[in-house]
Parts: C-alpha cells; sequence; structure tokens
C-alpha cells in the first residue's frame, strides 16, 4: 500500500515553523520529523501532523548552577492539525541512556523535515548496541495494554485503534526476534512478524483507515481481539517489576554521549534534509 505523502504546502508550513521556534527560542534545530500516525503508515485523511524536534540552546546557556531546573521542552498548541513540539538536546541524550521509546521513533523516521550536523546520524549508529530491550518492551506492552483497555476489549471497539495496540505487540515480537531497535513503519512490522492468518483483516482495516476520515466504533474483529488478548496474556509480569536499565553505568557509552554532546553544540549546521524527506 502507498503511503500518504506530506502534502508540500504542509511540509513548507511546518518548516517555516520551526524556523520561528528557533528564531522565538534563540536555539537551533538538530533535527525534526513527523512522529505519529503519518510516519507509522496508517494516517487517515483527516490526522493531525505531529512534528517533534531536537534542538541545542547556545552554549552559555548549559553553564547555569541551575541548568537542571531550566525548563527543556518547547511547545505549541495544535493550530490547523500541525501539533509541534520538541525536547532540548541534554534532555534527549539522557532519555537515549533510558532507552526512551518515543525518541528512539523519532530517529528512525522515514518522514523527516530537519537533519543538521551528525546529532541524529551518530545516535542511529549508537543506538543498536546500547538499547536495553526489557525496557523497549515495557514501553510497547504498556501502550498496548493501555489502549486494549480502553478502547478494544469491550462491546464496541474504536476500529482505529486496532493500529496502536497491534503496532506495538508486533513491535515486541520484533525485539523478541533479535531484530533489534523495531522499525518505525506499521507495515515493516506487518510484514515481518505478523501471524499469517491475522495479515488479510488487518490490511483491510488499514485501507479502510486510510481512506475515511475518521473509522469510528465499530463490532470488535474476533481473530484480532483473540491475538490481541493472547498476546497481552503472554507479557502479563514479563516485563513489570525490572525497572528502567540504565547505560549511562557504561563508560564508553557516557564519554560518547559527552562528545556527541559537545560536538552538537560546536558543530556548524552542515547539512539539512529537503521538506518531508522519506
Amino acid at each position: 500500500m502507498e503511503r500518504q505523502p506530506i502534502p508540500p504546502e504542509i511540509a513548507q508550513e511546518i518548516l517555516r515553523r520551526l524556523h520561528v521556534a528557533e528564531t522565538e527560542h534563540d536555539v537551533r534545530i538538530l533535527y525534526a520529523c513527523e512522529s505519529g500516525s503519518r510516519a507509522w503508515g496508517f494516517a487517515s485523511e483527516d490526522s493531525d501532523f505531529d512534528v517533534r524536534f531536537i534542538y541545542a540552546r547556545q552554549p552559555d546557556w548549559y553553564l547555569s548552577f541551575d541548568v537542571e531546573r531550566r525548563r527543556d521542552v518547547i511547545e505549541y498548541p495544535i493550530v490547523d492539525e500541525i501539533d509541534c513540539g520538541g525536547w532540548d538536546l541534554r534532555k534527549a541524550l539522557h532519555l537515549f541512556t533510558r532507552t526512551n521509546g518515543a525518541l528512539l521513533e523519532w530517529l528512525n523516521s522515514p518522514i523527516v523535515y530537519i537533519e543538521k550536523g551528525s546529532f541524529a546520524r551518530r545516535l542511529r549508529e549508537l543506538a543498536p548496541q546500547t538499547f536495553n530491550d526489557i525496557a523497549l518492551c515495557y514501553h510497547y506492552c504498556h501502550m498496548a495494554r493501555a489502549n486494549a483497555r480502553e478502547y478494544l476489549l469491550r462491546d464496541q471497539a474504536r476500529l482505529k485503534k486496532y493500529f496502536y495496540v497491534l503496532r506495538p505487540l508486533f513491535a515486541i515480537r520484533y525485539i523478541e526476534g533479535g531484530g533489534g531497535v523495531p522499525p518505525m513503519e506499521f507495515e515493516k512490522l506487518l510484514d515481518t512478524v505478523a501471524p499469517d492468518e491475522l495479515r488479510p483483516s488487518i490490511l483491510e482495516l488499514l485501507r479502510l483507515k486510510r481512506s475515511l476520515p475518521e473509522l469510528g466504533v465499530g463490532k470488535p474483529i474476533p481473530e484480532i481481539n483473540n491475538f490481541i488478548a493472547q498476546e497481552l496474556d503472554r507479557h502479563t509480569g514479563r516485563f513489570s517489576g525490572h525497572g528502567r536499565p540504565d547505560i549511562e553505568d557504561s563508560r564508553r557509552t557516557r564519554e560518547q554521549l559527552n562528545l556527541l554532546f559537545r560536538d552538537s553544540l560546536e558543530e556548524p549546521p552542515s547539512e539539512q534534509t529537503s521538506p518531508a524527506h522519506h
């Protein structure tokens, strides 16, 4: 199935807002991408554009005794279906040490608006050897369980939420199979780890999701619900209680991230992608 592209006029408006954010907050955006259903590959016609970015401030900002107490996010209200927000470089690197699922997905987004310098590339290269599979499975299990409980496991199901449950469950299967950090795109996971008997019904649901403004509420799909229930039951107790192992315990990783932090503050913006690069 063909992914819906980002309309050129929307991509240009997103870039304009990102440049405004740089000016308003005196920051330099190192990386910006699409992070929601449009990047996952199951957006509806009216889905929001979920733009996420990582930025660096001026070096002096980090030389403050109270830097830990300073605000390390930039957030904007949703305007015209564009949801835009970002994390400070230091916050992003700390979350990387905690195998933060959202950050890993941003780095692997198929839709990139801005990429400057070597920051994102170096984190991508570091991730496979440093991510903690238990922490990432915990993240995906919690996501699947919360969405299933609230939207699916009842008499009437919110049909679009099937994707918000299946995708994290497939991501866990991908990790269990030794694939490493899962791909962001739903169809790549579907092709790799989904049971053969489920694919026809999932592909039909995916076709409907992409073609309609809103899927709405409908009868549960028994074969998919059975798979979800079995997977959630299989994961009961497996990932809870493990905490989130911190790769900062590795001296080598700390040194690599400190070097990346310093380089990102000093590095000239030598490269930038074209709008909505796939």
